[in-house]
């Protein structure tokens, strides 16, 4: 069948992969600026973005998967050009799972253990870790936004060739 016949499913993918990229940035770049702008304490800051970030993390798990089963079943129906897509969900959730199942979790933990100690983790022995470890966090989501905005770049170009 041609890519005409499947163009109410890649309207989707490309609505969804819109929307998505665009959470991505707006919490990334929008709301967690904001949060640390408008917040006197910075502990308190970290921790509401801390909590934004992984809200969207498994958003970014969720959407990545399910955008990954449709461009499979699109490409099996021979629409190649979802052959790349493919790969940048992939490296997407790669990212996302590496934030959330690694570096939120070892964050939280030099978060709670200098809480025990009562101070904040930026004053605490494990200051520079966990500098070090959000230096990474922040890397990482700068490479799944790219990659994001690259997918939705491709995925409206994709359009002009077809039609």
């Amino acid at each position: 069948m041609s890519a005409a016949h499947y163009f109410g499913a890649q309207r989707l993918f490309t609505l969804i992969a819109s929307f998505w990229v665009g959470s991505l940035l707006t919490v990334g770049y929008l709301v967690a600026p904001a949060i640390f702008s408008t917040l006197t304490d910075r502990q308190v800051a970290g921790m509401v973005a801390g909590a934004i970030f992984r809200i969207e993390a498994y958003l970014s798990i969720t959407i990545s998967i399910a955008l990954l089963v449709l461009a499979n079943l699109l490409v099996r129906r021979g629409l190649n050009a979802y052959r790349l897509a493919r790969w940048l969900l992939l490296a997407i959730l790669l990212c996302s799972l590496l934030g959330v199942l690694v570096l939120m979790p070892w964050m939280n933990t030099l978060r709670d253990q200098a809480l025990i100690q009562g101070m904040p983790v930026m004053l605490s022995p494990s200051a520079e870790l966990f500098g070090k470890l959000h230096g990474a966090s922040s890397a990482l989501y700068l490479i799944q936004s790219a990659l994001g905005i690259y997918l939705v770049w491709r995925l409206i170009g994709s359009y002009t060739k077809q039609y």
